[in-house]
């Protein structure tokens, strides 16, 4: 998993009382996971990030490029 650079998007949610979890390099759905603290929720964003890949291999979809910042 180590070689894949996706950005993991990680933001609490009043309304949800939870931290939400969502890939901005993936299109569809804003959020695709959740946790009620910030350690699971990076664990949750870290699963489903994994699921997410194999479900594109498996389908044959090929995987949107990562966003990758250069810091200066």
């Amino acid at each position: 998993m180590s070689k894949f650079k996706y950005q993991m998007l990680i933001q609490w949610s009043d309304e949800d009382n939870c931290f939400l979890v969502g890939f901005p390099d993936f299109p569809g759905q804003p959020f695709r996971t959740h946790g009620d603290t910030y350690e699971e929720a990076v664990a949750n964003g870290t699963q489903a990030l994994e699921s997410l890949i194999m479900a594109y291999e498996a389908t044959g979809e090929t995987l949107p490029k990562p966003t990758v910042s250069k810091v200066h």
